[in-house]
C-alpha cells in the first residue's frame, strides 16, 4: 500500500491551534508552504509533549561548544505567530509521532502518522485500486528559530484550556467539578 507523504522542507508557517471551546477543543498541527496547507488533528497531550521535546532538543543543541547551529535561547520576536489557524480541512488524526534533528540542514524534524485501524484486513488489495487504502504521513522540517517559536506557541495554546484542580489535577469544567481523589 503506497504512502502519501505531505512533506514540508522549509514551511512558511507551522503552528498548533485549536477549534472549539475549552473542554471541547480539537487540536491541529497546521503547516503551510505557499498555497499548500495540511492540517492534522492531534491530542492535547501529543501537542504538549511535542513542545516539551522540541525544547529539550534545542536546549541540548545550545550546549554544543560555540552553538554552531545558532539555536536561540528564546523565541525570536519576528517569528512569533499568534494568528488563528487558516481554514482547517483535516487530513488525518495523528497516531504515532516521531521527532528528530538533521544536523546537515540544522532543522528539527516532525513525523506524524495517522491512527491505524488494527482490525483492518491488510490482505484486501481491492482497496488499493482506487487509493482508499493509501496511507498518509506528514514530514515537517523546521529551522531552529521556527522550532523555538512553534514550541512557545504550542505551550501557550495547551495552557489556555480549562484550569486544573489543585487537588486532583483534573480539568475544572465551567459547570463544576467533582474531585476524584485517590483512595488512601
Amino acid at each position: 500500500m503506497p504512502t502519501r507523504v505531505h512533506e514540508f522542507a522549509w514551511p512558511d508557517r507551522v503552528v498548533v491551534g485549536t477549534i472549539g471551546l475549552p473542554g471541547a477543543r480539537t487540536f491541529y498541527l497546521q503547516v503551510r508552504a505557499g498555497t499548500q496547507i495540511v492540517s492534522i488533528a492531534l491530542e492535547k497531550q501529543q501537542a504538549a509533549l511535542l513542545a516539551e521535546k522540541i525544547d529539550e532538543i534545542l536546549d541540548q543543541l545550545i550546549t554544543v561548544e560555540g552553538n554552531p547551529f545558532s539555536v536561540p535561547t528564546s523565541t525570536p520576536i519576528e517569528l512569533v505567530d499568534n494568528d488563528q489557524l487558516e481554514a482547517v480541512q483535516e487530513q488525518f488524526r495523528t497516531g504515532a509521532m516521531s521527532l528528530g534533528w538533521d544536523p546537515t540542514t540544522a532543522q528539527v524534524l516532525i513525523e506524524a502518522h495517522p491512527i491505524t485501524d488494527v482490525d483492518a484486513d491488510d490482505n484486501d488489495e481491492s482497496l488499493d485500486e482506487d487509493g482508499a487504502n493509501e496511507t498518509e504521513m506528514l514530514l515537517v522540517r523546521m529551522p531552529v528559530g521556527t522550532a523555538r517559536a512553534f514550541s512557545k506557541r504550542t505551550r501557550e495554546i495547551v495552557g489556555a484550556g480549562r484550569p486544573t484542580c489543585p487537588l486532583c489535577g483534573y480539568p475544572i469544567d465551567a459547570d463544576g467539578h467533582i474531585c476524584t481523589l485517590p483512595e488512601l
